[in-house]
């Protein structure tokens, strides 16, 4: 099977393995070397372990039932995107909004402010500068093709 073929196969069986779980999106699906399978899923609230699992059951029974992998010889780990992995998706970041990004633009310009608006063609990020009196508020409106990558950055 070609990697296309795996690829697309993959999709197929994760979208029947999501049609009892309406809300939750696919963020990214990675195959390792070792036909190690790193799948991304998310909801707008966040998905919980319990779904995760509920679904990794489905999709491995159904990866296993075809024979994909015909000596076996493969994992398979869903989750959530963890704390530093980009943000890939316009919902992502409509989920985020409120909160404080790292941007790297696609020029290596960095940006880190809170994110204040996502439409479907980029977002808006206040950035403050300065301390004090001389602080100030910058309003970026930037398109989704202008970032290279967007992390959510945890403050505490």
């Amino acid at each position: 099977m070609t990697n296309a073929d795996l690829n697309k196969t993959l999709d197929d069986l994760l979208l029947l393995a999501l049609q009892d779980s309406p809300d939750v999106y696919i963020v990214q699906v990675k195959i390792k070397p070792g036909n190690n399978i790193r799948i991304f899923l998310d909801t707008d609230q966040g998905i919980s372990i319990d779904t995760c699992i509920k679904i990794n059951r489905k999709l491995y029974k159904a990866i296993e039932e075809r024979a994909i992998f015909p000596e076996g010889d493969f994992s398979l780990e869903i989750s959530s995107p963890g704390v530093g992995e980009p943000i890939l998706l316009t919902r992502q970041y409509r989920k985020n909004i409120g909160r404080t990004l790292s941007i790297t633009l696609q020029d290596d310009r960095k940006l880190e402010g809170k994110l204040t608006d996502a439409t479907d063609d980029g977002i808006v990020l206040e950035e403050i500068k300065g301390k004090g009196k001389k602080q100030e508020t910058i309003t970026h409106s930037l398109l989704y093709d202008d970032i290279k990558k967007a992390v959510v950055e945890i403050k505490f």
